[in-house]
């Protein structure tokens, strides 16, 4: 409940501030430049260097992967057939095919299965989400953005991406043990990651902008709440026959609401802000009321 309560205390404070006259309009280029540069890459640093991956998990880090890639595909087709910009359809495609699997999606896995479960909720954000945004989700931000395909620039961007080189400093750093100091520093300014970004949201939120925006909002928020999760319990249950608690909280990740450093990154590649900012502002509130709809149709697998 703190988490929730800190969620809307931070957009709300966003939208207070855009109406204060000393906060320039600017303000959500400088917060994404330090979630980008400090918050995301200490979340890396110190989170992967601990996780272990076991067999039993990789259908977890795989459902970030499967939805990304199923949504680009998604997205891309929808999009061309009702006449969307290139810019909101690479909006789409990062913050409705990538998942709020950390800051909310923990919270509420302790919330409706028990603390003994966040495991499979860390392995869902690191090895998945985390690892796509920093890889595929890059790629397709500077597709989206430029138009066009330079293989070189596109993997210089990601190969430069502070959180994926924190990502790899701390696979090959795994057999080295960080002194308590570091640790200490690394969970305090990754811990800034969640009130920096919402307060940002919350800057650029405004409602006013949604009349223009109804058809992708609606687009984005059905697949990554309803249609992405339901795609996973076809494959996952009704194909692969698969059971038990670490596939239900795994598919429950899939249904979290949209991601909020997709939604950074695609802001700072200049992908229909006004877009991200209903996803993530009305996204996250949204997936509180079918979070517990998706729990009942799992709790029988």
């Amino acid at each position: 409940m703190s988490n929730i309560i800190l969620l809307i205390v931070c957009l709300l404070a966003g939208t207070m501030l855009r109406k204060i006259s000393q906060c320039p309009a600017n303000t959500p280029d400088a917060l994404n430049g330090f979630i980008i540069y400090i918050s995301l890459p200490s979340l890396a640093l110190y989170h992967i260097h601990t996780l272990a991956i076991t067999r039993e998990l990789i259908y977890t880090g795989l459902m970030a992967w499967i939805l990304f890639g199923l949504g680009a595909v998604f997205f891309y087709f929808a999009g061309k057939k009702l006449k969307f910009s290139r810019s909101t359809i690479g909006a789409l495609v990062l913050v409705g095919g990538l998942g709020n699997t950390s800051f909310v999606g923990l919270p509420m896995i302790q919330a409706y299965y028990g603390s003994q479960w966040l495991g499979v909720g860390v392995v869902a954000d690191l090895a998945g989400s985390f690892f796509v945004l920093s890889t595929l989700g890059i790629f397709a931000a500077s597709l989206s953005s430029s138009g066009a395909v330079n293989i070189r620039n596109i993997f210089n961007k990601i190969l430069t991406f502070p959180p994926f080189l924190a990502l790899v400093a701390a696979l090959l750093l795994k057999q080295v043990q960080f002194p308590e100091w570091f640790n200490f520093t690394l969970v305090q300014l990754g811990g800034t990651l969640t009130p920096l970004a919402l307060v940002s949201v919350g800057f650029q939120l405004q409602l006013g902008l949604l009349k223009g925006e109804t058809a992708p909002l609606a687009l984005g928020l059905f697949y990554k709440l309803i249609m992405g999760p339901a795609i996973m319990t076809l494959l996952y249950v009704g194909i692969l026959k698969n059971s038990g608690t670490v596939i239900q909280v795994t598919i429950f990740e899939a249904a979290m609401a949209p991601m909020i450093s997709a939604g950074i990154v695609a802001s700072n590649y200049k992908l229909n802000p006004p877009l991200i900012s209903l996803m993530l502002g009305i996204g996250i509130p949204l997936s509180f009321l079918t979070l517990p709809v998706w729990y009942w149709l799992l709790k029988g697998i």
